[in-house]
């Protein structure tokens, strides 16, 4: 348990601390920045599926394959094809804006910063993984909590000093770099470059795919819903703000399930109460953010409600989805099966993102965790049975 809460204390962090930053950037320079989070959401699923590649599935083919390259070798690939993308992005700033139906002349810098931003903290991921592989999560702690208060101070502390958003965003970019930077270069050793894609690919497929699709997703459901007005707006991006932390933490049963599955030490049982005593931690955190931030914005009370009523269902059944399609996923047989269910059910959801509602993308959301919650259960259950130790033992 007390790795699982380093991990997703971690990603807690990881996640918060942008998500701190933008209400505190609404408050100091203008109410209209705190938007930007639900601007480029989607484009965190394009961070996701980088690490997914490069840095979750090179640590695992390491434990694997006993391929001791790996890991250094996806981080640099890694590093270079995500400058060219993010980079690609960041340029083409204005016709992203534009295409989700915002205001290119108020968003403009701050959506350079937020683009940029994931690409440094892309990198750092990396960082983050290897360590997580290595059992140091203390280290890992340090690093990251180092990180994102340099983050926040220095955004932060220049907003109060100065108000020309461009000079904002050019210190802060450079100062997390720079940090980013000098972490990474500590992690490098010798090693043989050695391009390793299929693996990578082949252990995190689902992930490749969840991601992939929920770029679609969201760049269009977002898009679509951002038509209808204000309301929705403001709903969105609230539901968005106490929810994200709580999903990135989530996402450490992920990690620690794939860690100990490569290492042939998963308990079924031990994660999966492990699991729910986290999500009753991060629970308690979304209905606490609820009550401190709810009077600060001009909600639409059932609005809110239609799109966090989504979420919270949603995270009910996420650890016994994620630790069984987990064991699937790396156990050599059903990597094909698990994809394919993960195409069907991500596809659902892409389908339901162009539906002219503003719940589009909660009606998806719905729509795929039926589908997946029940194939999966079906896959896992008839090849295998769980003990009563916990085991997991195939049929």
């Amino acid at each position: 348990m007390k790795r699982l809460l380093r991990i997703s204390f971690n990603q807690a962090i990881f996640s918060f601390m942008p998500i701190l930053s933008w209400i505190m950037l609404g408050v100091i320079l203008d109410n209209n920045l705190a938007n930007v989070f639900t601007l480029t959401y989607p484009i965190q699923f394009i961070w996701a599926i980088f690490r997914s590649v490069f840095a979750t599935g090179a640590n695992i083919s390491k434990e694997k394959d006993k391929n001791e390259d790996a890991v250094l070798s996806g981080m640099t690939l890694g590093i270079i094809i995500g400058f060219i993308v993010f980079i690609s992005i960041a340029i083409n700033i204005r016709s992203y804006i534009e295409f989700m139906n915002m205001d290119y002349s108020l968003y403009k810098e701050f959506a350079v910063y937020s683009v940029i931003q994931l690409y440094i903290q892309l990198i750092f991921s990396f960082v983050m993984e290897k360590l997580y592989f290595e059992g140091k999560e203390k280290i890992a702690n340090k690093y990251m909590l180092t990180l994102n208060v340099l983050n926040f101070g220095v955004l932060i502390g220049l907003s109060l000093l100065i108000k020309n958003k461009a000079i904002i965003v050019a210190i802060t970019l450079f100062v997390i770099f720079i940090y980013t930077l000098i972490v990474t270069i500590k992690e490098y050793r010798k090693f043989k470059f050695k391009i390793n894609l299929l693996k990578n690919i082949k252990y995190e497929s689902v992930s490749i795919v969840q991601n992939t699709f929920f770029f679609m997703t969201y760049l269009f459901g977002f898009s679509n819903a951002l038509e209808f007005g204000e309301e929705y707006i403001v709903a969105l991006n609230f539901v968005a703000l106490v929810t994200d932390t709580q999903w990135d933490s989530l996402s450490a049963i992920r990690t620690v399930a794939k860690i100990d599955i490569s290492k042939g030490k998963f308990n079924y049982k031990e994660h999966r109460r492990n699991a729910y005593k986290l999500l009753e931690i991060l629970l308690f955190t979304t209905f606490l953010m609820i009550a401190i931030l709810y009077r600060y914005y001009k909600l639409n009370f059932i609005i809110t409600l239609m799109y966090l009523s989504v979420e919270i269902v949603n995270f009910l059944v996420e650890p016994l989805y994620e630790l069984k399609i987990c064991y699937l996923q790396l156990a050599d047989k059903f990597e094909s099966k698990v994809t394919s269910n993960k195409l069907a059910s991500s596809g659902i959801r892409v389908v339901m993102s162009f539906l002219k509602t503003p719940f589009c993308t909660a009606i998806g959301q719905i729509c795929s965790m039926i589908e997946q919650y029940i194939v999966i259960n079906i896959l896992f259950y008839r090849n295998f049975i769980i003990n009563k130790k916990g085991e997991v033992v195939e049929k």
